[in-house]
């Protein structure tokens, strides 16, 4: 399976971006797919997560600001990111929920400051 995370990018703090994660197999049949981000010096962790039925969850640290959403049909996952602020900052990857160790792929830098 390979997961390749996309739309990355530097943006002001209250900016917006729109991440993408395109799969080689369905994603309907890995089920839950998430979100993860791991900032400078700091451990990876969880961001977002949809399941096959839509049914989201999200780290607090995100509430209200991102949005998860899949479009099965073209095997991808996309991460809405609004209101970004600077702690948001990370590298971003894509993932099955909980994870799993073969599935990471190569993530995308989001950098916001101004």
């Amino acid at each position: 399976v390979q997961l390749q995370a996309s739309g990355g990018g530097l943006v002001q703090p209250g900016g917006s971006l729109r991440l993408s994660c395109a799969a080689s197999v369905s994603i309907f049949s890995i089920n839950v797919m998430g979100w993860y981000r791991q900032a400078p010096g700091k451990l990876r962790e969880f961001v977002a997560a949809i399941s096959s039925n839509s049914s989201t969850n999200y780290a607090d640290s995100v509430k209200g600001r991102f949005t998860i959403s899949r479009d099965n049909a073209k095997n991808t996952v996309y991460l809405q990111m609004n209101s970004l602020k600077p702690e948001d900052t990370a590298v971003y990857y894509c993932n099955a929920y909980p994870h799993v160790d073969d599935y990471w792929g190569q993530g995308t830098l989001v950098t916001v400051s101004s």
